[in-house]
């Protein structure tokens, strides 16, 4: 008996997808720069089952790559050729809301948008809202610790998950929740791309809608003096509810696309929303205008309604999307850094775009210091996905270069691999490498993906491997 003819009699055969018109639609997630057809994909309908599918894997010695709505955008869902896809769109049931302790429990494939839908009449929302959150899935935001325009202030994935559930190889359960008073592995398993666990339920904290809300937007005739204000409104002691970026061409493709009114004759443009009290919220978006204006803000539109205040964020929201219509194809890149050197960062990004000749679209979270780049480029143009790598594995050198990271909401998966040899060193690798053991020690979980071997990072030329010994070779697939 095959690994495919013992899944389907395990969770029956209408689960199991296996040829080539099936499971093309598994063969990437949003980063579709990067294709491969897995062997199939196993689509249980509850834990059980899926306890049924990672028993059979481990049986075969077949490696599970656990997805959810497919739109992440660094490969971290990329199947393997001899790999098994394990959706879990099906385990898409909100189980419980508790709306006096604001908590709801929920599936993995629970959609985001569900949840703040499905208790918006006990006046709660769950705050974490990713561009995606009308199709991404929580369990996906909790494997790659998602954010979202309204992180600043209400923090990311990590900061609003309770507890996970998770399985391990062998259909094992274990559960990781705020009461645990050592190492923090809740924190652990937010953000760990599919290599720690299969996360099955999810609690989540929920928050009660603000009285009010409105919306401060703000035109700057350059890049820098929208960088310089965007520090100016934190260190008055504002925490703005959203506090999002946007250079000229994205202002542009964005207006094009959803209509909002934004203006097209500025550089850069600042979205910081104020939430809170109906008075603190008039008296806040009073002093972020003074501030933006004094900070060099030559156009100020301030949101009168809630109809007003929606359809500014979408212009933002849909930022992606529309920039889309002006390309064949881009790449969206996801690094972190200081605000301090938002503006130097983005200075040096246009330099980039010159010496690649291509261009680039700038959408960003300006409160935590989280860059998009969109990269624009035709991959049917020999040569230029292979440029385009080069020019975004340029932009995190520089991200880490200025003090920042890598990544923010997005992952590592197989896109930032090479990346993560400049972040990290020998020593933190083996330490990546030796958590993965402790919870996988077949080393089939989501193998090759976020962190690479040192092996690897030899090969990139930007490390020494001592007596060229590898932890867990077997994680080296790609």
């Amino acid at each position: 008996m095959d690994v495919i003819q013992a899944l389907e009699e395990a969770i029956s055969r209408k689960n199991v997808l296996s040829s080539e018109e099936e499971c093309r639609p598994f063969e990437c997630d949003g980063l579709s720069a990067y294709r491969q057809k897995p062997l199939a994909v196993a689509l249980p309908e509850d834990i059980e089952q899926v306890k049924r599918v990672l028993r059979i894997c481990k049986q075969y010695q077949v490696p599970v790559i656990t997805r959810g709505s497919g739109t992440g955008l660094a490969g971290g869902t990329l199947p393997l050729q001899d790999g098994i896809v394990l959706g879990l769109s099906k385990l898409n049931k909100i189980l419980k809301i508790d709306p006096l302790q604001r908590t709801a429990l929920v599936q993995p494939g629970v959609r985001n948008i569900e949840v703040s839908q499905a208790v918006e009449e006990f006046g709660l929302y769950y705050a974490p809202d990713p561009s995606s959150q009308i199709a991404c899935s929580i369990g996906g935001n909790v494997a790659e610790n998602s954010g979202g325009v309204h992180c600043l202030k209400y923090g990311l994935t990590v900061h609003n998950v309770t507890m996970v559930k998770v399985l391990n190889m062998d259909g094992d359960e274990f559960v990781f929740d705020e009461k645990d008073d050592g190492i923090d592995l809740l924190a652990l398993l937010n953000g760990s791309e599919g290599l720690l666990g299969v996360i099955v339920e999810i609690k989540i904290k929920l928050l009660p809608k603000p009285d009010a809300a409105q919306l401060v937007m703000a035109g700057f005739d350059s890049v820098s003096a929208c960088a310089d204000a965007v520090t100016a409104v934190l260190e008055q002691g504002i925490i703005p509810a959203g506090l999002e970026m946007m250079d000229k061409f994205s202002i542009k493709a964005a207006e094009e696309f959803a209509r909002v009114g934004y203006p097209l004759d500025v550089e850069a443009l600042l979205l910081c929303e104020v939430d809170g009290s109906h008075d603190q919220v008039q008296v806040d978006s009073k002093r972020v205008a003074d501030i933006l204006r004094d900070g060099g803000a030559t156009t100020i539109t301030i949101s009168q309604n809630e109809k007003q205040r929606i359809a500014l964020w979408q212009g933002r929201k849909n930022a992606f999307p529309a920039v889309g219509r002006f390309s064949p194809d881009y790449y969206c890149m996801d690094g972190t850094i200081p605000r301090k050197r938002l503006a130097y960062v983005l200075e040096e990004i246009e330099e980039l775009s010159h010496k690649y000749g291509l261009k680039v679209a700038n959408v960003f979270h300006a409160g935590d210091g989280n860059l998009h780049p969109l990269i624009l480029y035709d991959a049917n143009k020999p040569g230029e996905l292979r440029e385009t790598e080069k020019f975004g594995a340029e932009i995190l050198k520089l991200c880490v270069d200025v003090g920042g990271t890598i990544t923010g909401e997005h992952g590592v998966g197989v896109e930032k691999l090479d990346s993560m040899c400049h972040q990290y060193h020998g020593p933190e690798l083996e330490i990546f490498h030796g958590i993965k053991e402790v919870f996988d020690d077949t080393g089939l979980l989501n193998p090759g993906k976020a962190v690479p071997t040192l092996h690897r990072c030899a090969e990139v030329g930007q490390m020494h491997v001592h007596n060229n010994q590898l932890p867990f070779p077997e994680l080296e697939r790609f």
